[in-house]
């Protein structure tokens, strides 16, 4: 299926539309928020291609703060400028924040229970299967990615081998294996 032209894609209907999409992704989003927003983007209201999510993502992981609070400005500036981006900003956050300093509230108060720290134990669980399965959906993308599977594999195992095992900061290891994926793509499009 050949995707629309962008002048003929859905698109947000006004800032309070924008608004109210990042404001539901946001409380849908507790840790594993990617398969959310790529879900919701891209397949439900049509507002990205698959492509073009999985470019605004890279970027947004880049870029300093939350990824899915830079990639709801960017999208927000895409349709409505700095307009767009503060109002995908504000729904991204101000909910959410409401949220969470009741809940820090009440962990205050119930922290030492055996059931609530078993209870977060469980969601961090959950978090970390969300995380993967958003992995594997867009691990889809290197099958048209200018770098070959081998060295997209082992451009991975080596990031996580210098974070997770390793424990070497993510602002040097981004730039080192960032600027080598972009050397391997140059010379593989060139």
């Amino acid at each position: 299926m050949t995707p629309l032209p962008a002048s003929e894609r859905p698109r947000p209907a006004s800032l309070p539309d924008l608004f109210l999409a990042f404001t539901v992704l946001a409380l849908q989003g507790f840790g594993g928020v990617l398969a959310v927003v790529q879900r919701e983007l891209v397949e439900r209201k049509g507002w990205l291609t698959q492509d073009e999510f999985i470019e605004d993502w890279a970027v947004a992981q880049i870029m300093p703060g939350p990824n899915v609070v830079n990639l709801s400005m960017m999208i927000g500036a895409r349709y409505f400028g700095l307009r767009g981006a503060l109002t995908a900003l504000a729904g991204m956050l101000a909910v959410p924040l409401v949220l969470v300093l009741l809940l820090a509230v009440l962990h205050a108060r119930f922290a030492d229970n055996a059931q609530v720290a078993g209870a977060l134990r469980g969601m961090a669980a959950v978090s970390a299967g969300l995380i993967a399965a958003a992995g594997l959906k867009l691990s889809l993308a290197l099958k048209r990615s200018p770098v070959p599977l081998p060295w997209c594999l082992a451009v991975c195992a080596l990031g996580f081998v210098l974070v997770a095992l390793l424990k070497l900061p993510l602002f040097y290891v981004l730039p080192g294996l960032g600027g080598l994926g972009c050397v391997l793509a140059y010379r593989n499009l060139r």
